[in-house]
């Protein structure tokens, strides 16, 4: 079980350098056009609890670039044997295989953005104002005008005859989509997101699926955004260095302040005012309660019964 929280505040999240196109991507599910050369491949995907389990036995990769209008999301998935059933918008799409984006645009709004696709090109894109741990309601009525999305199979989709390569998934995610929600501005250079992707793969005679993850969240829950990866927006690859999340422990141990608050209340009624009482005497940890809210400290960072996290800008 600790191979969770101990592991999570001491591992920091993976980042990608996403490159600037000045060519606009044809979403067309293949990722051969000469801008998604400048674009690394993330590291291969690991299990959703990281280094607690076995290696995936399929290879998942993906790469991203970005322009004034997109974010484009390019994905690999190794698959000896392609298949999907679902067809309908907005259908539970992690009941077939699955390949599945997380995003989260700067701010301290603790809401996000998911997006599901399998491999017949059937999406699902739902909003969640926060998340489920915290009373989050997905919010299926989000939709996104002016998305593109593609897929290729290399092999024959839904035929166990012969043996797949895999299938290829090319998606272009409006800037704009996102403003019902939230308000979003399209990034800057040197701009950052947090993002993670996942894949749902179900075995014949397997009785769960498995959870394979670009940043591990080091527990079966890709609804922590404060796991996910980095994305920064460069112009080039290289040209500037990616910068460290800041305040990493921080926040780490907000979140599990977050947490030991919200069973105290469950057991007790009341919001505690006592790192001692909550059993997390963290020096420096500062708490305020009322009988509807309660608010944490830990140098420069806040949290809030909401799960909102912010930074304390009168203190950096």
């Amino acid at each position: 079980m600790l191979a969770t929280a101990a592991q999570a505040t001491e591992a920091s999240p993976k980042d990608y350098e996403c490159p600037r196109t000045e060519t606009p991507i044809h979403v067309d599910g293949n990722l051969d056009e000469p801008a998604w050369k400048a674009a690394a491949w993330t590291t291969d995907f690991v299990d959703i609890e990281g280094s607690a389990k076995p290696l995936p036995r399929l290879r998942t990769r993906t790469k991203m670039l970005w322009d004034d209008e997109y974010l484009y999301i390019g994905a690999e998935l190794e698959e000896p044997d392609v298949k999907a059933t679902l067809t309908k918008h907005d259908s539970v799409i992690f009941h077939d295989n699955d390949f599945e984006v997380f995003l989260k645009p700067p701010g301290s709004a603790p809401g996000y953005f998911e997006f599901e696709i399998n491999a017949l090109n059937t999406e699902w894109d739902l909003y969640l104002n926060r998340p489920y741990r915290a009373g989050g309601k997905p919010d299926n009525t989000w939709e996104i005008p002016g998305l593109m999305t593609a897929v290729t199979v290399q092999g024959t989709l839904n035929n166990q005859s012969d043996k797949d390569r895999g299938w290829t998934v090319e998606i272009a995610f409006p800037w704009s989509a996102f403003t019902s929600r939230l308000p979003v501005t399209k990034p800057e250079i040197g701009s950052t997101w947090r993002v993670n992707f996942s894949r749902v793969q179900w075995t014949a005679g397997q009785p769960k699926e498995d959870n394979w993850v670009w940043s591990p969240q080091w527990l079966v829950d890709m609804h922590r955004p404060d796991r996910w990866g980095v994305l920064q927006f460069t112009k080039k690859t290289g040209e500037v260095a990616l910068q460290p999340l800041d305040g990493w422990m921080e926040r780490q141990t907000l979140f599990h302040v977050w947490e030991a608050e919200s069973a105290f209340r469950r057991t007790n009624g009341r919001w505690s005012t006592s790192p001692e009482e909550l059993g997390m005497p963290v020096e420096g940890l500062k708490l305020f309660a009322t009988p509807s809210l309660f608010e944490a400290t830990l140098g420069e960072y806040r949290i809030n019964q909401d799960l909102r996290l912010w930074r304390d800008v009168a203190k950096s």
